[in-house]
């Protein structure tokens, strides 16, 4: 009786799998830099499923967002125990579950472009890493925070095109309530990420496309070209931003002779895949 878990910093997926059934959930993302283990624990028992499969769980695999330092992974780990009381835990990074879930047990590089940004070069058995992921605030090029970030920046500069402004005034936006949920409001990362939907469906739109575009080649010199072999293996993406702009991230990664892998926003069932075969 598994449970896997994979949780960016705006929402987390799980799925429990007893045999060949299969049982989906869903809680807020969680980001031990903004969350103790008290919220983590308090939010994961909002989830009525989740709760009631909770002593059945055996073993339990998180991957997560911020997991890159032992105090961190322990905060996830506390607030798991309290609620999986029957299971042996193990949290790592979600730039691991990327991993499993895009190249499985082949060479590759696994890539992050979701609220966050980052990414890692697989040789089939070790994960390394050139460049750290910054952050918000110093990097995550080519994410939603980013993307918003620099929507938010146009917007209050007044930089945008006229109609893209006009929309987002209509949605009651201005200066005040964005110093706000910046400068006063926790989780900052996820009010910037959520501007991406705003972005979504107005890629047609020169301005949007040209953002995205930019968002995705900063992220590709960064944290792509930096890896010796990046043009001889596969380079795969999980997360929104990826997934709902890869014409434009196709684009870019042909400019740059990338060879463009897989590209998903449910890595989780790459990952449900990967342990299921692990553990025949």
């Amino acid at each position: 009786m598994l449970l896997i878990a994979d949780s960016g910093s705006t929402k987390c997926d799980w799925v429990f799998v007893v045999d060949e059934t299969e049982q989906a959930f869903f809680t807020m993302g969680f980001n031990p830099f903004f969350h103790d283990s008290n919220k983590i624990e308090s939010e994961i028992r909002k989830n009525q499923g989740l709760t009631a499969v909770a002593n059945q769980v055996k073993k339990l695999y998180y991957y997560g967002a911020s997991v890159s330092s032992t105090d961190r992974a322990q905060i996830v780990i506390n607030a798991l125990k309290n609620v999986f009381k029957n299971a042996e835990i193990q949290v790592d990074h979600d730039m691991i579950g990327s991993v499993y879930a895009t190249c499985g047990t082949a060479p590759g590089i696994a890539c992050i472009l979701g609220t966050g940004s980052n990414s890692c070069y697989f040789d089939g058995k070790n994960i390394s890493e050139k460049v750290p992921a910054l952050g918000y605030i110093l990097g995550d090029e080519g994410s939603g925070s980013w993307l918003g970030k620099r929507l938010l920046r146009d917007f209050l500069y007044h930089d945008l095109p006229a109609d893209l402004e006009n929309d987002l005034k209509a949605t009651g936006l201005e200066k005040e309530i964005v110093f706000e949920n910046i400068y006063k409001k926790p989780n900052v990362n996820v009010y910037l990420a959520s501007f991406a939907r705003f972005l979504g469906p107005r890629q047609n739109i020169p301005y949007v496309k040209q953002i995205i575009k930019e968002g995705f080649e900063a992220f590709v010199k960064v944290h792509v070209c930096k890896f010796d072999d990046y043009k001889n293996v596969p380079v795969h993406f999980v997360g929104s931003v990826a997934y709902f702009s890869k014409d434009i991230l196709a684009e870019v990664c042909q400019e740059y002779g990338l060879k463009l892998g897989v590209v998903t926003n449910e890595p989780i069932r790459g990952l449900v895949q990967y342990h299921k075969i692990a553990s025949l």
